[in-house]
This record gives structure tokens, C-alpha cells and sequence, in this order.
């Protein structure tokens, strides 16, 4: 065979391999599962099928407000509806010694994870240390630790996220209004959230120049407290457009204030979630128009990731081998256009 033909042969075979390789390369076709998806190959998520056994510890602070109320039945109930899931429950106490006290009870027991809503985060991380020292995984719920050494996984509300919302939510149905006036029932002041769900308030405000905070008073969480400062607030502004509370309990308080005095004259919004608020809401015949969440499901959830946790599982949806570190929920806004998909998650 000449030498240019034999060439041109050789040429061609690698042409042809070369194709055949870029053919291979780029193929459509269908690969094995844990080839096309590493993820494939993790171990299963959790999901409602029976695991192994699990105890967990759960310690929240008293039950004195209907939030902390809805916080402890979410956790129960959650945790009857898993067969391998024993859930030993502290009686609360907002005594941070008491609440430490119950901790390392559940910690000298050795439940397999403990679900800790501190009633003062700073003051029981020293408690959340010691359990994760002993080897036991911690689900801060809630209020946070000071430090994150103390926890395996954080989940909680968005309380500036409330505030941010609410102030959106007011903005928007006064944005045709000029000069219009808005004013503030927050909860307690000597508490951080209360802190980050004004200043939510205030930057969401920012956003409408022809909006203007005239007044803020700070009340309790209580209704009585809320009626209390409510009546104060009506007294003192005689005309205002948009009032937002922090607080549903409260503001069952502020709703009798307004109702003695007649008033009628401004929309409110509320927050937490109470079913009072969502059924005022849904009746549309009084001032209260919409309530944004801070959702006490969150304690449903956080029964959800121990269990996860201590069944060394992911969580479903995810593609993670582990339980995240953070989980913030979103604070949804109530209306009436929305609130029987929230009903359900009304609290008493």
C-alpha cells in the first residue's frame, strides 16, 4: 500500500476514534442513578416510616402565654405521631436555675437529643455546652444560645423578619395616603426580640416616605397589659391611620381598649399567629385586618429534626447527608384573603 494512502488510513481510524470518544462523551443517554447524582448515594432522609428508637429530652419555659402553650402541645403532639420516638417533657419554668436544673436531669438520663427553648438563651448556654460535652446533640429552639458550640442545629422565628413584614403589609395599604400616621404596641422591651421587631418596623417604613411613626409604647405580652397601654396610646394620638401590635395575646387586651373608645378610624395588624386574631380576621368587623406569624410549629419541627438527628438521617427535599445548622422560618402575613389555609395553625 502507497505510504499516503496507509497515512490517510490511520488518519481516518483516529478520526473515527476520536469521534466515537466525543460521541461517548456527550451521549444523552441514561446513566446509572448514583453516577448521574452523587446525592443518590447518601443515606436516606428522614421520612414517617418507623426508625430506630429515639428519647428526647424536651425543656421549654413555663406555659404562661398561649405561644409557649402552642409550643409545648406541637411538641407533643409531633412527637405521639412517631412509634419509636419516647418524648421526656420538663414541667417549664421561666427560673433559669429551675430550667438548668431540668436539663442536666435529661442530660444524667442520657436521652438521645434534647430540644432546649431556654427561657434566657445567654443564661442556660453553659447547660447546652455541657450536653453537647456529654455527647448528646442539641436542638436550640428559639431563643439562641450565645454560643454556637452549644448547639448542633438552631431553628426560629424571624422576629425583625415580623417586624419588616407587618411595616410592608401597612405601607402598602396606605400608600395613597399622604401624610399618613402609624403607631406601635411592642411587647416587652427588655427582651432582644422585641428590639429586632421594631427596628424591622422601622426600616420597612423607610420605604414609604409619606409614612410617619407618631408613637410607640411598649406593653407586656399580657392582655391586660395590652389594654392597659392600648388605652394610653388612643388617648394620647387622637387621629392615626395603621397600628401595628407585636403581640396577639396582647392583643386581645388593645382590641378592648379600641372597642371602649369607639375607635374606628385606622386598620391593625397583629402578630404571633392566636386563632382569636385569625377568627377577628376572617369576620372583617373590627379594625384588625391581618396578623403576621411567628409560627409555634416550629416546636413540631424541631421534634422532627432530633428524631433525624438521632436516627443519623438527612432531612427530606434536601440533598445534604446532615440536618442543617440554621433554619429561620418566614413570617408570613394573615389576611383575609389567606386565612383559612392558616387557621389550622391558630393558637389558643
Amino acid at each position: 500500500m502507497p505510504e499516503t494512502s496507509r497515512r490517510g488510513l490511520l488518519l481516518g481510524s483516529a478520526a473515527v476514534s476520536a469521534g466515537a470518544l466525543l460521541t461517548a462523551c456527550t451521549s444523552n443517554e441514561p446513566k446509572k442513578a448514583e453516577e448521574a447524582d452523587p446525592a443518590a448515594q447518601r443515606q436516606p432522609a428522614a421520612d414517617d416510616k418507623p426508625g430506630k428508637p429515639v428519647t428526647i429530652g424536651f425543656a421549654g419555659p413555663q406555659a404562661d402565654h398561649g405561644w409557649l402553650n402552642a409550643i409545648n402541645q406541637n411538641a407533643k403532639s409531633r412527637a405521639r405521631k412517631y412509634s419509636e420516638v419516647t418524648l421526656e417533657i420538663t414541667e417549664g419554668s421561666n427560673d433559669t436555675a429551675a430550667q438548668i436544673g431540668q436539663v442536666q436531669t435529661l442530660i444524667n438520663k442520657k436521652v438521645d437529643v434534647l430540644v432546649i427553648l431556654p427561657a434566657d438563651g445567654k443564661a442556660l448556654t453553659q447547660v447546652g455546652l455541657q450536653a453537647m460535652k456529654a455527647g448528646i446533640p442539641v436542638i436550640n429552639l428559639d431563643r439562641i444560645f450565645a454560643s454556637p458550640q452549644a448547639y448542633r442545629c438552631w431553628i426560629g422565628g424571624d422576629n425583625y423578619g415580623m417586624g419588616l413584614n407587618a411595616g410592608n403589609y401597612i405601607g402598602q395599604q396606605l400608600k395613597g395616603k399622604s401624610n399618613a400616621k402609624v403607631v406601635e404596641l411592642a411587647g416587652l422591651d427588655s427582651l432582644e426580640l422585641t428590639k429586632q421587631r421594631s427596628q424591622g418596623f422601622d426600616d420597612a417604613l423607610k420605604n414609604y416616605p409619606n409614612i410617619k411613626k407618631v408613637a410607640r409604647q411598649a406593653a407586656e405580652f399580657t392582655v391586660e397589659s395590652g389594654q392597659a397601654k392600648m388605652a394610653q396610646l388612643l388617648q394620647a394620638q387622637r387621629q392615626f391611620d395603621a397600628l401595628w401590635n407585636h403581640d396577639d395575646d396582647q392583643g386581645v387586651g388593645a382590641l378592648r381598649a379600641i372597642q371602649q373608645a369607639g375607635r374606628k378610624d385606622f386598620l391593625m395588624v397583629g402578630g404571633a399567629g392566636a386563632r382569636s386574631a385569625m377568627d377577628a380576621i376572617k369576620a372583617d368587623n373590627s379594625v384588625l385586618k391581618a396578623t403576621v406569624l411567628y409560627p409555634p410549629t416550629m416546636a413540631a419541627s424541631a421534634i422532627d429534626l432530633a428524631r433525624a438527628l438521632g436516627q443519623a438521617k438527612g432531612v427530606g427535599g434536601l440533598s445534604e447527608l446532615e440536618i442543617p445548622a440554621s433554619i429561620t422560618l418566614y413570617s408570613a402575613v394573615v389576611t383575609k384573603d389567606n386565612v383559612d389555609q392558616y387557621l389550622p395553625t391558630g393558637f389558643s
